[in-house]
């Protein structure tokens, strides 16, 4: 069925006025959270879309993609005006200079390594570059965002449904079929579930996360990033948060496909997010709000394409405009290919307990200015398609395996410091690889 006539029929029934859906590409792949842990590499991956001024502190300097990180001593502060702060926004609509992220799908093979599963584009929106389909709903008359409001829906240390929560309750999955086939508004018969599926899906799985619709009217924010807002409670706000806001909700379609010949023979599910969650009630999503002026109230006052594309009130720009708009990541650490473990220390945890945060793994904890290229095949030879024996990030007498981080030194070859600045782990690459610096800041076993 077509998803412009299953939507136009819910809008129908929820007596929806206005409606905006439109793609944000990706920005970057990189462990900061600057809500949870600002100033800091954050504990797992996110992958983030949003405006180019995205930095875990915020700092006012980072204007530029390539312009130096100074250090992490201020937090993301609500007086940031992000529009003047951005020079440009990886979303459809030129105004939205917001920051949305999500945690990461990851897919483990058989013989215990993991690979990054990619996005997919919106059905209808274009070949942005991986992303998520942005919505802004409104049901009635709605007060939208201000400026230095933030919230977080989900927990990613939950590892079992609680049909009983409203916040488990707007967390979901759904099974896609070819071509995005079941993508409708409402899916087939046992195609959604608060769970990632538990077989293989021939169109990928959808991530579709809702965001509270009610605030206080007092706090931008709270310790826990969630208190200000709240749920409808028999679809009304609760007195004690009385303003009717936008609802916000986020879809992600991870492109699984190239996995489903992969699916373990004996039927376990494989996929799992970035912090070590194969069971899928971890999933969790940050947004910033960084509407331009007063744009997004005058198009929930205005726009009412059923479709949620048009709406003259804002400015569009392209999908090469929108995939142009790029971060480079200032976290030493390799995130996609084939890998030993997730990034950070993020052991599996399947639950049914809360997950706990691991330390002690050696992973990298700091941040450095610049870009830290992707693994390449040296010239004449061709890149390794298949999942790779399971390697240690160390290997006994303190040596760093193939891959992983090494350090302490200078490469002669390139009159470079290995290992980067801050770094003290191994020194020494285990047999037969050497450390190879990548530049000032990362070296690897190659």
């Amino acid at each position: 069925m077509q998803w412009k006539y299953l939507l136009g029929c819910v809008l129908a029934t929820t007596q929806v006025h206005a409606l905006l859906r439109f793609p944000c590409s990706q920005l970057v792949i990189e462990r900061f959270d600057p809500l949870i842990s600002p100033g800091q590499v954050s504990g797992h991956l996110h992958q983030v879309h949003l405006n180019n001024k995205y930095d875990p502190t915020t700092i006012y300097l980072t204007l530029n993609c390539d312009r130096l990180l100074e250090e992490f001593n201020i937090t993301m502060d609500p007086a940031n005006d992000l529009p003047s702060l951005s020079t440009c926004t990886t979303c459809t609509f030129k105004e939205d200079f917001s920051n949305y992220w999500t945690a990461v799908l990851y897919f483990q093979h058989p013989n215990g390594t993991y690979k990054r599963v990619p996005q997919m584009p919106g059905q209808y929106l274009g070949n942005s570059n991986g992303g998520m389909t942005i919505y802004y709903i409104q049901t009635g008359k709605v007060t939208a965002f201000r400026k230095g409001f933030r919230m977080i829906v989900g927990n990613p240390f939950l590892r079992q449904y609680d049909a009983n929560s409203a916040e488990a309750n707007s967390l979901n999955f759904r099974c896609l079929t070819t071509n995005y086939g079941n993508g409708g508004v409402v899916g087939t018969p046992g195609s959604d579930s608060h769970v990632l599926p538990s077989q293989p899906c021939t169109g990928g799985i959808r991530s579709q996360i809702v965001f509270p619709t009610c605030w206080d009217g007092v706090n931008l924010d709270t310790a826990d990033h969630k208190s200000h807002t709240s749920y409808t409670i028999n679809g009304a706000c609760p007195s004690t948060h009385p303003v009717v806001l936008p609802e916000l909700f986020i879809e992600t379609i991870w492109d699984t496909t190239s996995f489903n010949n992969m699916w373990p023979s004996n039927g376990k599910q494989p996929f799992m997010f970035s912090m070590g969650d194969p069971v899928g009630v971890g999933q969790h999503a940050d947004y910033v709000f960084g509407w331009k002026g007063d744009s997004l109230q005058r198009a929930m006052d205005s726009c009412n394409d059923a479709g949620g594309g048009n709406c003259n009130v804002l400015t569009t720009q392209s999908i090469d405009a929108i995939n142009a708009c790029v971060q480079a990541p200032r976290v030493a650490e390799t995130t996609d290919g084939w890998l030993s473990a997730l990034p950070g220390c993020n052991p599996i945890q399947s639950g049914p307990g809360s997950a706990t945060q691991a330390v002690g793994c050696g992973a990298v904890t700091t941040a450095a200015p610049g870009s830290y290229p992707s693994v390449t095949p040296a010239p004449g030879t061709t890149a390794n398609t298949q999942p790779p024996v399971p390697v240690t990030t160390q290997t006994p007498g303190n040596t760093a395996a193939h891959w992983a981080q090494c350090g302490l030194g200078v490469d002669h070859d390139v009159d470079m410091s290995i290992g980067g600045q801050g770094y003290s782990g191994p020194t020494v690459c285990a047999a037969p690889y050497t450390c190879k610096a990548q530049n000032a800041y990362y070296s690897q076993c190659l």
